[in-house]
């Protein structure tokens, strides 16, 4: 199965879906046209405008006023990812790196960040071929974005830092070896292309609500079990008593009990208890 990179909302689900069923990804053609329609773009603007531009023809933070030599900007680019890999702590485990890494890729295809397909397609190849960029639990700078972690993300492009491929940590360096690829050049506001964002802290938030469901559907059918091995009374689950209040997740779980109880032989059996006990109501 093959999930196609568009500007179409990717929800929690879908990207549960995508990461957890072992989905390959590639770029739809818009998707390649959008990227392709805004480097040229800002390729263009870059030659014709005169005016310092932030981050791409001048430097960062307190050098904002020094003006980057034409010659230079990829250099600058590159200098930005290596200075800003500076990440600390444990390494962040491999399938949250995934879904950090098919966030990052789901950003940077809307075209507006003026990154190039060849930078694109290569993260690409990062997802389908299972390398995890080592990236580290510390570092971000919140609000202000994951800097340091998206950092730590973008290395491995350039050949440099480590990733997990196949169960070993290797370098960027080695990785490239065993896929005959070249680093990649990075051109004109890649570098922050790359570094901005919040998919480090998204990436967490998705990780913990997609297990946050998959505890609460375990939740559900262990009592479930629980309520037919002891016998149990299914009136407390019928959906009209829970509209009273009404609570949206109390519904749902009702619901989801209500629903894994259908069928069974034990749970329309008259009973010789009033109630359950408190812990199964």
């Amino acid at each position: 199965m093959v999930h196609d990179i568009s500007n179409d909302h990717l929800s929690v689900e879908k990207v549960g879906e995508i990461i957890y069923s072992g989905m390959c990804i590639r770029l739809s053609e818009k998707t390649v046209e959008r990227v392709v329609k805004c480097r040229e773009y800002l390729d263009n603007k870059i030659k014709e405008e005169e005016r310092p531009v932030y981050g791409i023809t001048t430097g960062f933070g307190s050098l904002c006023n020094v003006s980057i030599e034409k010659d230079k900007l990829a250099a600058l680019q590159r200098n930005l990812v290596m200075s800003h890999a500076c990440g600390t702590g444990e390494p962040v485990p491999r399938d949250i790196v995934k879904i950090i890494l098919l966030l990052k890729i789901q950003s940077l295809s809307y075209g507006y960040s003026g990154i190039t397909l060849e930078t694109l397609q290569r993260l690409v190849d990062f997802y389908n071929n299972d390398i995890c960029p080592v990236i580290y639990q510390q570092g971000s700078l919140g609000a202000s974005g994951d800097l340091a972690p998206l950092a730590h993300l973008s290395l491995p492009l350039l050949g440099l830092g480590e990733v997990y491929l196949n169960g070993e940590k290797i370098s960027g360096e080695e990785m490239n070896r065993r896929f005959g690829w070249k680093p990649i050049e990075l051109q004109s506001k890649e570098g922050l292309a790359l570094l901005n964002g919040t998919q480090f802290m998204g990436g967490y938030a998705v990780w913990s609500l997609l297990n946050a469901c998959r505890l609460s559907d375990w939740s559900d059918k262990i009592a479930a079990l629980s309520i037919d091995a002891y016998d149990g009374c299914l009136s407390p689950f019928v959906e009209s008593v829970h509209r009273v209040r009404p609570h949206k997740g109390q519904l749902v779980t009702a619901q989801a009990v209500y629903g894994y109880l259908q069928g069974s032989e034990i749970i329309v059996q008259p009973k010789e208890h009033v109630q359950d006990p408190y812990s199964f109501r």
